[in-house]
């Protein structure tokens, strides 16, 4: 047997890479839905995921897989709007005038923005187009440091240094460089007559999911089994799967893990010391919207890091005419206030932070608010990072193991679905080479 443990779009990945191969793998999941951090929720219409997604422009084997499995034409590209709220003010940042509108930068500090965005390193008044194209040389440069000798103080106080405190919070000081540069490039298309170009499948990325199931075989795919223990000695040998009092142990010869590390590491022994990040993650269905924009970075105080309407982006008929808006932050550490709410606190709360920031906001147009949490959503990206990857083919603990998790090369210099995906290809491609 090959087992594939974790049903989420990497491990999906890898077993439809093996069959590819001509193997018959078997997939084990230890909920009871496959997808991770894609699954979704019904809604009156069309399902929506319990954590926001779209696809990039640069997301291309993603793209490529759809294609395969004939979800291709399900693959809708639209235009996202970003807004910054700052002083209770909602500013557009999508087009070349709105950002000529900003108040809070000056002309100089919007100039200097601008040539990092576009890859282009201006210091010493001459241009040069490739300084930013190694991102390894910017691994260990401090965030912070590299953005006020790149950009201004202005554009980091005023523009970056809030977005840094909702994506890494008491950890902004950790992060490299080289994964905003990354970001940079990973974000893609951009038009400044009309915004960002991003992906998102009719349906919910709940199709292709479903494809990939179909692919693999329904009856290849366990999910609500999870897997207890890896034995091993100069190769994989069992694993052993299901709940206690209810347990199987099954013969393997290879195995993939495509879960977080921690599970690697209580499995295998194998010590990975990349920190993850949780999120607390809401979706709220509303008879009214609440905003005009897509993505709504705030500066000012609030209860969680953005809002997210995502019927700014799908059309609300799409859900039985109900407008979708995520509440959505990330926790460091699960002994921070907000992990510890219960989902009803953490539904006043956020409600509260919705009001106070939007005052025509009624709460009586809420229909229904599901709260989902996830303590390791996604990486630190520290410096030093790449030292820190887990590699693909782990001969180093035994033979027969792989990995194609979140700690994996392909999720850097941002994790992604489509970083799931060549993760998943990466390990199977590796594991077909080694019979």
């Amino acid at each position: 047997m090959i087992a594939v443990v974790g049903g989420g779009i990497a491990g999906l990945a890898a077993a439809y890479r093996l069959q590819q191969h001509g193997y018959e793998p078997t997939v084990f999941e230890a909920s009871g839905t496959v997808g991770g951090l894609a699954a979704t929720y019904e809604t009156a219409g069309d399902r929506i995921e319990a954590f926001y997604h779209h696809l990039s422009a640069t997301e291309e084997t993603i793209v490529e897989l759809a294609e395969e499995l004939g979800v291709g034409d399900r693959l809708e590209w639209r235009w996202g709007h970003d807004s910054y709220y700052v002083d209770g003010v909602v500013h557009p940042l999508n087009t070349a005038w709105e950002i000529a509108a900003y108040p809070h930068l000056s002309v100089y500090d919007k100039f200097r923005l601008g040539m990092l965005t576009l890859g282009v390193d201006v210091r010493g008044g001459r241009p040069s187009f490739d300084n930013y194209d190694d991102l390894a040389a910017f691994e260990h440069v401090p965030i912070k440091d590299f953005l006020l000798e790149h950009t201004t103080r202005g554009v980091y106080e005023y523009f970056f240094e809030p977005l840094l405190d909702a994506k890494f919070g008491s950890r902004k000081e950790d992060v490299s460089a080289a994964w905003l540069l990354g970001r940079i490039q990973f974000r893609g298309e951009r038009d400044l007559t009309k915004g960002e170009r991003l992906g998102y499948f009719e349906g919910s990325f709940g199709v292709l999911l479903d494809a990939l199931v179909e692919a693999v075989g329904r009856e290849n795919v366990h999910t609500d089994t999870p897997v207890q223990d890896i034995s091993f000695g100069e190769r994989v040998e069992e694993i052993v799967v299901g709940h206690e009092g209810d347990r199987q142990v099954h013969d393997v010869d290879d195995v993939i893990v495509s879960t977080m590390p921690h599970l690697l590491e209580r499995w295998t022994g194998y010590e990975c010391d990349i920190d993850f990040q949780g999120s607390v993650c809401a979706v709220v269905g509303m008879d009214e919207a609440v905003t005009d924009t897509y993505w709504l970075n705030i500066a000012d105080e609030a209860p969680f890091g953005a809002l997210i309407e995502h019927t700014n982006f799908v059309p609300p008929e799409r859900y039985g005419g109900e407008h979708l808006l995520y509440c959505a932050s990330y926790v460091q550490d699960t002994d921070e206030p907000l992990w510890q709410m219960s989902d009803a606190k953490v539904r006043d709360h956020w409600l509260a932070g919705v009001a106070e920031l939007f005052p025509a906001f009624d709460r009586e147009q809420v229909n229904w608010m599901n709260v989902a949490r996830n303590p390791r959503t996604a990486p630190i990206y520290e410096r030093g990072y790449l030292d820190m990857v887990v590699p693909y083919d782990l001969e180093e603990v035994t033979g027969g193991l792989y990995y194609a998790g979140m700690a994996s090369r392909a999720q850097y210099p941002e994790r992604s679905l489509n970083g799931g995906v060549v993760a998943g290809y990466e390990a199977a491609d590796r594991l077909a080479a080694n019979r």
